[in-house]
């Protein structure tokens, strides 16, 4: 009896502590739901007749280039990152180690900066068009045809030469994962290796070529920065316009219930694609494929292939943004641009850590419960990676006025004052933002890092009467401080480049480096926006090369592991 009563009073304390930790889970996934829960309960309010006004006027033209723009970036970014991850890993050519990192690194520049960039560069009085009249001596635009880089065709050009590394990165990691023995029957069977890719090799990765292509398609409907530029109406410009332009709160909060439409159906479309459709490998994964040696002509498509986009998306537009940096130094960093970086630098540190505050409480919690309320109050805190931050601001500023609103009331029946805008007009609402668009993106890095530490760890803390918080603090963080390490900096880099909620919600007189590049550059004014475009991309390339690294380690791993079972 005596043994017992022990036994009992510790299973309730681990009930107690599991139930607080529950309860934090639910919390958090509350008040990431909160935004899109309003956002869907304003399909039911009246607008009046600006809705009405809306579908005969506009709409048809947000939905139209929102379509036109994810059919173009989808074929883009399969075309691109496919197609460049087969030829990386299956090839051998000069120059192809190397371009297997290289191939990441447009992932770091925001599509608007290329939007800018290119702008400045092929409009009629840009370099190459004057050069182009030079050269052949055309006298006028009449005498010659050259496309419009601001039009829907521009945009997708733009956003697919970003977003390609999305498909490239899960389909280089499920061609290196497919069977060898598999791909080599292929081969046996007399079948080519351009044969062999589209029999075999496409099927198996489509799965992780198709979760490529959502994220790819997720950051399109959440452009803002590249579509305003280029005039090209979509849902993102169409909410900040009926926000900003009309003060039509309900009309723009519909409108965004309607790109969320956009964004489930989507999502939906994807795994009903897939229906029964299994994707198994039963041989050793580990095994390196015999690559193709190319030579000659060969060797020099695929060099050409693999390098055009690394060009175009980063090297290009970079060298451009610094070319103007360092021509016009004075006026381009000067004390203004240093007020810009610590604004955005603050940004990114404040919610970077917070973020990663957060995550260790949702996948501790649902480490320490695994039933299914806890893992689905998880996924709901993970699921605002999927919606635009248009959207998300929107579905902050609504219950956030309201709240301002009853605050003012407050003090000023109870108190005689009027405080104003206590919550909206600060960086606290802006942060908050931030998290619900980017939580999931940390969440990801510490529930992976976390998932590798044994149980057993767990168990023999509690045994020596570590408390659940005591153990995450002493054991899993320092085990775990790599992935830390890359969700801090995901998630700083991710703020650094967000430019739709920052526009929406960010205090007065309180401007980042994105905000400040989308002002100069709507001015026509490039050179000044120059230096802000240039510390976006630097920030930008930390991260990636951090995963191009993390990527080439995992792959020497099980290239060792294969090398000591044979």
């Amino acid at each position: 009896m005596s043994l017992q009563l022990p036994t009992r009073l510790l299973f309730q304390d681990r009930q107690t502590r599991s139930t607080r930790w529950t309860v934090a889970v639910w919390l958090i996934a509350g008040l990431v739901a909160l935004p899109v829960l309003v956002v869907l309960g304003s399909v039911f309010a009246d607008a009046g007749d600006l809705w009405a006004h809306l579908v005969s006027t506009v709409l048809t033209e947000y939905v139209t280039n929102s379509l036109l723009l994810m059919v173009g970036v989808g074929i883009g970014v399969c075309l691109l990152g496919v197609s460049t991850a087969w030829l990386v890993t299956v090839c051998r050519f000069a120059g192809s180690r190397w371009l297997e990192w290289a191939l990441l690194l447009p992932l770091a520049a925001p599509a608007y900066l290329l939007a800018y960039t290119y702008t400045e560069w092929l409009e009629y009085y840009g370099p190459v068009q004057t050069g182009l009249r030079s050269l052949f001596g055309w006298q006028s635009a009449t005498d010659y045809w050259f496309p419009n880089v601001r039009s829907v065709g521009g945009a997708i050009v733009m956003l697919s030469l970003t977003l390609y590394p999305y498909v490239y990165m899960l389909a280089r990691v499920a061609f290196l994962e497919q069977s060898r023995c598999t791909l080599e029957a292929s081969r046996v069977l007399g079948c080519s290796p351009w044969r062999s890719f589209f029999k075999v090799a496409l099927p198996l990765s489509r799965p992780a070529v198709m979760a490529g292509l959502a994220l790819a398609l997720m950051e399109t409907l959440n452009d803002f920065g590249t579509v305003q530029y280029f005039g090209v109406q979509t849902f993102t410009t169409g909410i900040y316009r009926t926000w900003f332009g009309m003060g039509e709160r309900v009309a723009a909060a519909q409108l965004s219930a309607l790109l969320m439409l956009f964004i489930f159906t989507l999502l939906l479309l994807e795994r009903w694609s897939r229906r029964q459709a299994k994707y198994y490998q039963t041989s050793n994964s580990a095994q390196e494929l015999s690559p193709y040696r190319l030579a000659g002509l060969r060797a020099l498509m695929a060099q050409l292939v693999c390098l055009l986009p690394v060009v175009l998306g980063l090297l290009l537009p970079a060298g451009l943004l610094l070319q103007m940096t360092l021509t016009h130094l004075e006026d381009t960093v000067d004390r203004q641009f240093w007020d810009l970086a610590y604004h955005s630098l603050l940004l990114a540190s404040l919610t970077a850590v917070i973020a990663i505050g957060v995550s260790l409480v949702l996948a501790y919690g649902a480490r320490l419960n695994r039933t299914r309320p806890v893992q689905l109050g998880v996924r709901l805190a993970a699921m605002g990676y999927g919606i635009p931050g248009a959207v998300i601001a929107v579905g902050i500023l609504i219950p956030v006025i309201r709240l301002d609103q009853l605050l003012g009331q407050i003090a000023q029946a109870t108190l005689g004052l009027s405080p104003g805008l206590l919550i909206s007009g600060t960086i606290t609402a802006l942060i908050f933002a931030y998290l619900v668009r980017f939580l999931a993106v940390a969440l990801g890095a510490v529930e992976s890092g976390l998932i590798k530490i044994q149980p057993s760890l767990d168990d023999a803390a509690r045994s020596l009467g570590c408390s659940p918080m005591r153990t995450l603090h002493k054991i899993h963080v320092p085990l775990m401080s790599s992935s830390l390490l890359t969700a801090l900096m995901l998630v700083f880099v991710d703020v650094m480049k967000e430019l739709p909620a920052t526009l929406v919600m960010r205090p007065f007189n309180f401007d980042t480096l994105a905000v400040r590049v989308y002002q100069y550059a709507s001015d026509e004014r490039l050179i000044e926006a120059s230096a802000p475009a240039l510390m976006i991309l630097a920030v930008g390339l930390l991260p990636v090369i951090l995963l191009s690294r993390q990527i080439a380690r995992s792959q020497r791993c099980q290239q060792t592991q294969s090398a000591a079972a044979k």
